[in-house]
């Protein structure tokens, strides 16, 4: 990988294997660094150790930890939950990976509180029939004090006085937004000064730090969490080089608008085949077929330099695939993804159907050696998004990645 910065990204409504690209990546990078998110984010990465294949199972930290040469940060875009960043570490080192000496936290990450992950199932049952389906995690409330300027950060557990004062006001303002729920406060301020010690030595000025890797010559990678769809406004990001991860069919977890799923025998196929189920909740997510008017809509926006296509081999056994190509209206073409979620359960959706090459291509390690078919599916979404595929996800193991020879 040349060196700079290159960001990786979800190009779809998330969980598209990003983090089985990020682990190949981490292998020729210094340092991986999370921009974004917390954990419900979810990744899964299967590496030989000993010729034993073991799994590993991300949420909050950068998955190119896998790598023992490559250093962790979890960047200021991130939302921290204490526990769960020590419950994850502790898992990881007990499995045999070594984390000491390269793992770092922004001193201006945001934490995330119980009293938030309270006030996240609070906020999905005002919604109730149009809850988001969040993981209860607390990411969204956490976010909202951040923009709001009401919560507190990574470097005011060094500020016991201060931290104690912030603490007790963002917690009394929730039993005023949402009644008195059960929370103990004191007991919480008490646990996080011993947090706090803990993660002293983790915690590092994440501007300087990057900028003084970028400026050493080291190779950055930038592992984004979530996805275009699921982000708040749908940021650009302005790096060297972006990699779009796609899976080779579209999936969806909670509620919301879903042009291309299917209820049908092919929904179970790619669900049960697929294995698609949640990391973090174990939530099984909705299937429907590949959507292309989503995926040119994220490019658009971000400006892909190559895709991470995954999980190919999910398509093996199925005569014919079909592809997601254009969205209508009582009859007419719109000429992009809509930005209302009414006009967008309402679409109807053209699509392009391809034949299935039935047959395994698992065990595949060069592209010339993909079927016919299987490389025609390949081009048609190249041919339609006018981006190069660079990676082909072809089974869940490390080894199981093509690289396709891409021109400059």
């Amino acid at each position: 990988m040349t060196r700079g910065v290159t960001v990786v990204l979800g190009s779809q409504w998330g969980d598209e294997g990003k983090g089985k690209l990020v682990d190949v990546l981490a292998a020729n990078v210094d340092v991986c660094a999370r921009c974004a998110g917390g954990n419900n984010a979810g990744h899964t990465i299967v590496v030989p150790i000993n010729g034993v294949k073991k799994t590993f199972a991300f949420h909050l930290l950068p998955s190119g930890l896998v790598n023992p040469t490559c250093t962790g940060l979890l960047g200021n875009g991130v939302v921290i939950h204490l526990p769960s960043f020590f419950e994850e570490l502790d898992a990881l080192e007990s499995q045999g990976l070594d984390c000491t000496g390269r793992l770092f936290v922004s001193d201006r990450a945001q934490l995330v509180f119980d009293f938030h992950q309270i006030v996240d199932g609070l906020k999905e049952v005002e919604l109730g029939g149009k809850s988001i389906g969040t993981t209860r995690k607390g990411i969204g409330p956490a976010y909202s004090g951040k923009a709001s300027r009401s919560g507190l950060r990574v470097h005011h557990l060094f500020e016991p006085e201060i931290f104690t004062q912030k603490f007790r006001k963002v917690v009394e303002g929730r039993f005023k937004r949402y009644g008195h729920f059960e929370y103990d406060t004191e007991g919480e301020i008490l646990r996080y000064k011993k947090l706090a010690e803990r993660l002293k030595p983790y915690v590092v000025d994440s501007v300087a730090y990057i900028h003084k890797a970028i400026s050493s010559d080291q190779r950055v990678l930038v592992e984004g969490a979530n996805a275009l769809l699921l982000d708040i406004d749908f940021g650009t990001y302005p790096f060297r080089k972006t990699i779009g991860v796609i899976k080779a069919y579209t999936t969806r977890v909670g509620a919301g608008p879903f042009p291309t799923e299917q209820l049908n025998d092919v929904g179970v196929h790619l669900q049960e085949v697929g294995r698609e189920w949640g990391t973090t909740t174990g939530r099984r997510r909705r299937c429907g077929w590949l959507d292309l008017v989503v995926m040119k809509h994220s490019n658009l926006i971000n400006g892909y330099d190559s895709l991470n296509l995954t999980k190919l081999d999910i398509l093996d056994q199925l005569p014919e695939i079909q592809v997601a190509v254009k969205y209508t209206l009582e009859g007419k073409e719109l000429e992009g993804f809509p930005a209302d979620l009414e006009t967008l359960a309402k679409v109807d959706v053209e699509y392009v159907t391809l034949p299935g090459w039935q047959s395994s291509i698992e065990e595949v390690r060069v592209y010339d050696d993909l079927p016919e078919n299987c490389k025609k599916y390949i081009q048609f979404i190249e041919e339609y998004l006018k981006v190069p595929v660079e990676w082909i996800g072809v089974g869940p193991g490390r080894e199981a990645m093509i690289q396709k020879e891409v021109k400059e």
